[in-house]
C-alpha cells in the first residue's frame, strides 16, 4: 500500500478549483496514491504467487488432496514421502505385539477368573475373548481397531507427521473388543462407510451372527462415538507431534521469508513505476502545445523513464521504509494464513485479502504509533482511516474478481482473465476515490478532526517541545556567524562609556563624554549641519537623525 505520510500531505494546501467537478477535483488530488495502489495490488501480484491452501502443508489440508481438486502439496518432500509410504500391510499391523499382547491379556484374565468382556459396540452383549470351539461363532470376542489399520496407514496426516502407523493404530486408545461377526462384517471399512454399506446391502449385514438384520441406531450411535473419541486422541498426537516439529518451523519461517521479501520487492516496485509514470506524463505535457510525431513521444517516454528512476533514487530512505513495510506485512499474512490452514482451508482469494489487510494495517500501525511526520491527534486518525479505507477498496475489488470468477466469464480462457483484472482494478478505483472523496469533503469527518487536533496528547507535548528546539537551532546557526573578537571589542566599548556615563556629575561632562564617543567611532552627530545644538533647536523644521 502507498506511504500514509501521502494520504496525509495530499490534504494540506489542497484547495480545489470551484469551476472544476468535483470528482475530478478529487481524483487529481489522490492520483498518485490510486495509480500506486492499483500498480502494486494488480499489477505486479505475479511477484507473489499466492496458493490454495497457503504454503505451508498443513495436517488439515494434505487430507484435502484428492477430495479438493484445487489442492496440493505445498512441499515436493512431502508428497513423495507419501508416495513412498510402502503398501498397507495387514498381517503386520494385526502381528504387532502391542496388538497381540492385548489379546493374550485378555485371554489370560479369562483363563484365571473367568472374567468376561463387553462388546463395545453392542449394548447387552457380554462377550469372551478366548477362541474356543464350543462358543458359538457370533459371540467370540475380536479385537478391533476403532480407526482401521488401513485407514491410519494411508493418511496423509499421519505421513506427513512422520508419525509410525503401527504405533498409531495399537495405541490402547484405538483397541477396543466387539464379537466376531460385526468384526469381520465391517472389514477395513471406516465407521461411515460401514454404515453407508449397511444401508445399501441389508441382507449382507451381520452385527450378531444373524446375517441380514438391519444394524440397530444404537449401535450406529457407539460406533460413531467411539470413532469420534478415538479420532481425537489420534489427531491430537498427530497435531502435537508435527507443528512443535523443526520442520514444520522450517517451512513455516522459509514461506514467511519469501513472501516478505515478495511483498516488500512489490512496495518498492509500486514505488518506483509511479515515479516512471508521472515522470513520462510530465514529459508528455510538455508537447501538448507543439505539433509532434512518434519520435517525440517515444523520446518523452525515456526521459521520463529515466527522470522517473533518478527520482526514486533520490528517495531512498522511503524506498527502504517501503520495503520494510512490505516485508512486514508479508510475514504477518503468511503466518497468520499457515495458522488458519491449520484449522481450515484459506482459498486463493481469502490469502491475497489476509496479505492486502495486512499491508493497510502495517501502514495505519506506523501512522499511528510511530506517527514519522509529526501530524496531529486528529489528521493522525483521519490518515489512518484513510489507508484503512484504501486497503477495504482494494479487498473489495479481490471479491468482485472472485465473484466473476465463478461466472462462466471463466470459461473465457486469458480474455477472461483479463475482463477480471480489469473489473478488479475499476471497483478498487471507484471505491477508493468515493471513500476519500467522502473523507475529504465530509462536515462530520472535518468537525471531528478539528476537535480531535484539539485533545491534549503526548504527542502535543512533544510537538511543542519540537517547535522550540527549531528555534533554537536557527537562534545558533545565527549566532554562529556572528564575529566573536569584534563583538568583544564592541561590548568593552560599550561598557568603558557606561562607566564613564555613570561617574558624570554636570551636564557639560555629560555632552563632552558623548561627544567625544561619536568622534571616537566616527560617527556623525544627530544635528549635524548646524554650529551647535542650540541653533538646532531654534529651526522648528529640523529632527535629529541618528545613523
Amino acid at each position: 500500500m502507498p506511504a500514509a505520510n501521502q494520504i496525509v500531505s495530499f490534504d494540506k494546501g489542497y484547495v480545489p478549483d470551484p469551476s472544476e467537478p468535483l470528482f475530478t477535483s478529487i481524483f487529481q488530488q489522490y492520483e498518485r496514491l490510486l495509480v500506486e495502489s492499483l500498480i502494486t495490488s494488480f499489477g505486479l501480484d505475479f511477484i507473489i504467487k499466492d496458493q490454495h491452501g497457503g504454503d505451508v502443508d498443513t495436517i488439515h489440508n494434505v487430507r484435502k488432496i484428492g477430495v479438493d481438486d484445487k489442492m496440493t502439496y505445498k512441499s515436493a518432500k512431502n508428497q513423495q514421502n507419501y508416495e513412498n509410504r510402502g503398501q498397507y500391510d495387514r498381517v503386520a499391523y494385526h502381528k504387532d505385539q502391542r496388538y497381540a499382547g492385548t489379546v493374550k491379556a485378555a485371554k489370560n484374565e479369562f483363563d484365571q477368573h473367568g472374567t468376561k468382556i463387553a462388546d463395545t459396540y453392542v449394548p447387552g452383549n457380554q462377550v469372551i475373548p478366548r477362541m474356543e470351539k464350543n462358543i458359538p461363532r457370533g459371540q467370540q470376542g475380536q479385537l478391533d481397531h476403532v480407526m482401521s489399520a488401513e485407514e491410519i496407514h494411508n493418511d496423509r496426516g499421519r505421513v506427513l507427521s512422520g508419525m509410525d502407523g503401527l504405533d498409531l493404530a495399537n495405541r490402547p486408545e484405538n483397541l477396543r473388543y466387539t464379537n466376531a461377526a460385526l468384526n469381520r462384517n465391517m472389514s477395513n471399512m471406516s465407521v461411515d462407510e460401514y454404515i453407508a454399506w449397511c444401508e445399501a446391502n441389508p441382507s449382507k449385514v451381520d452385527w450378531n451372527g444373524k446375517k441380514g438384520e438391519p444394524l440397530p441406531e444404537e449401535v450406529k450411535e457407539r460406533l460413531r462415538a467411539e470413532y469420534q473419541r478415538a479420532k481425537k486422541d489420534y489427531d491430537a498426537q498427530l497435531a502435537r507431534t508435527y507443528y512443535t516439529s523443526v520442520q514444520f518451523r522450517k517451512d513455516m519461517t522459509y514461506a514467511a521469508v519469501k513472501v516478505g521479501a515478495g511483498m516488500g520487492l512489490r512496495q518498492v516496485l509500486g514505488f518506483v513505476f509511479a515515479e516512471i509514470w508521472f515522470s513520462v506524463k510530465d514529459e508528455w505535457k510538455k508537447l501538448n502545445d507543439q505539433e509532434t510525431g512518434l519520435t517525440e513521444y517515444l523520446e518523452a517516454i525515456v526521459r521520463g523513464i529515466e527522470t522517473g528512476i533518478k527520482k526514486a533514487k533520490e528517495k531512498y530512505p522511503e524506498l527502504c521504509s517501503r520495503f520494510l513495510n512490505g516485508a512486514t506485512a508479508g510475514v504477518l499474512a503468511s503466518v497468520t494464513t499457515t495458522l488458519c490452514n491449520i484449522f481450515f482451508t484459506t482459498a486463493k482469494s481469502t490469502v491475497r485479502i489476509i496479505r492486502q489487510s495486512y499491508a493497510s494495517l502495517v501502514e495505519a500501525m506506523k501512522v499511528l504509533f510511530i506517527n514519522p511526520d509529526d501530524y496531529e491527534f486528529g489528521d493522525r486518525m483521519c490518515a489512518v482511516v484513510k489507508v484503512l479505507s484504501v486497503g477495504a477498496s482494494v479487498t473489495v475489488g479481490v471479491l468482485v474478481g472472485d465473484a466473476l470468477a465463478r461466472t462462466p466469464l471463466s470459461s473465457l480462457g486469458e480474455t477472461g482473465e483479463i475482463v477480471k483484472n480489469f473489473c478488479e482494478a475499476f471497483a478498487t478505483g471507484i471505491m477508493s476515490c468515493t471513500l476519500l472523496m467522502y473523507l475529504d469533503r465530509s462536515k462530520t469527518m472535518n468537525a471531528l478532526v478539528k476537535c480531535l487536533n484539539n485533545v491534549h496528547t503526548m504527542e502535543t507535548e512533544l510537538n511543542y517541545y519540537r517547535e522550540y528546539a527549531a528555534y533554537f537551532e536557527r537562534y545558533a546557526a545565527e549566532l554562529m556567524q556572528i564575529d566573536i573578537e569584534r563583538f568583544e571589542q564592541e561590548t568593552g566599548a560599550f561598557n568603558e562609556i557606561a562607566n564613564k556615563l555613570d561617574k558624570i556629575q554636570t551636564p557639560a561632562e555629560l555632552n563632552l563624554t558623548l561627544r567625544q564617543a561619536f568622534a571616537a567611532r566616527k560617527l556623525p552627530l544627530p544635528w549635524e549641519g548646524f554650529e551647535d545644538f542650540d541653533a538646532f533647536m531654534r529651526d522648528e523644521h529640523a529632527h535629529l537623525v541618528f545613523q
